[in-house]
């Protein structure tokens, strides 16, 4: 199905143009959801009086009440399969699991009925869902609040697959993802809910299921998503004091892959980064350089390298630094490849 575009009026002024932190952003967009379409409707464990553990559903509740907000059992097959019942009967539900390693007790009614509802019946049954995950780690949390677990999703057929890694992708995605009318599996990055940046509420800008080039390079292109996008853009930018000039692609959306722009870049630099927490086996990461290798095979000057989280459960929060990608293994990882 074609993503949703969610058109705003564009003759707002400069006054819809806001400074907001990530979970803001988070928080304005739902709300923005929930005054256009009554069917939309937001679950999930203390979400509702607490306004969630991050604060992003905060003062949901109070403003539309508890048959639109609702607080629901520690149970998440338990909600999403309700969440799939009620998206049956025309309602758009927005679930959100606590911490991304709690996804898993819900991962039957994901994979074996969210994923194939829509195929099951040849098409006559839409299920719009969206399931929010906050993912990936710099918490200081321990296992099962700090994982990666996309890749997982992302290689289920039948699932969408994104993440944001800034406050106005975060305002205009969640109301893209809960427009569409396939499911999908909305992943935030929570050590980034309170960065802020510049939204602008009058206009959307990039389709939903789409990359975006953050940073035009000449010298080698890094790929990221989600929290690597930051540290993504600090390595360019210290790069670029030592004379090497680096393309930034935000990825987006990680199911469909839009990769057109990254071949475009890899074909004019000639060498390519990726960046992501997960671990590389058997990874969105690694689907990545097999598809630019596939394509960009005669352009490259040197392997596809990837940085990444390490093939090891989560490391207690002391032992975490150690384990996720930071700016000096990016940027050896960018010297390897310049050197080849």
């Amino acid at each position: 199905m074609a993503a949703p575009t969610v058109d705003r009026p564009t003759d707002a002024g400069p006054a819809a143009v806001r400074t907001l932190t990530l979970a803001k952003a988070l928080n304005t967009g739902l709300r923005t959801a929930m005054e256009n379409n009554p069917k939309v409707i937001v679950m999930g464990e203390d979400v509702g009086k607490l306004g969630g553990v991050f604060r992003i559903t905060d003062g949901l509740q109070k403003d539309f009440g508890e048959q639109r907000v609702l607080d629901t059992p520690l149970a998440e097959s338990g909600i999403i399969g309700t969440a799939v019942g009620l998206a049956i009967r025309g309602y758009r539900p927005v679930c959100e699991i606590q911490f991304d390693g709690f996804i898993f007790p819900g991962f039957d009614q994901i994979v074996s009925q969210v994923a194939k509802l829509h195929y099951r019946t040849s098409g006559r049954v839409k299920l719009p869902l969206v399931i929010r995950v906050p993912f990936g780690g710099g918490i200081g949390a321990v296992e099962h609040h700090s994982e990666s677990p996309e890749s997982y999703f992302a290689h289920t057929a039948g699932l969408k697959v994104v993440s944001c890694s800034n406050p106005s992708d975060a305002y205009w995605m969640i109301q893209q993802a809960i427009d569409c009318d396939d499911p999908v599996l909305f992943f935030e990055p929570k050590r980034r809910y309170y960065e802020k940046g510049e939204v602008d509420t009058a206009s959307t800008t990039t389709p939903l299921f789409s990359s975006r080039v953050l940073r035009e390079g000449t010298d080698a292109t890094l790929v990221a998503y989600g929290p690597m996008v930051r540290t993504a853009l600090e390595a360019a930018s210290a790069a670029a004091e030592e004379g090497h000039s680096l393309s930034v692609i935000d990825l987006r959306s990680l199911s469909p892959l839009d990769l057109g722009p990254v071949y475009e870049s890899v074909r004019r630099t000639g060498r390519l980064v990726v960046v992501t927490e997960a671990p590389s086996e058997s990874s969105i990461s690694g689907e990545i350089a097999t598809r630019v290798q596939q394509e960009c095979f005669y352009s490259l000057q040197a392997p596809v390298l990837r940085v990444t989280g390490f093939d090891t459960p989560y490391p207690p929060s002391k032992l975490e630094e150690e384990y996720l990608p930071d700016l000096d293994r990016v940027l050896h990882a960018v010297d390897r490849s310049l050197a080849f």
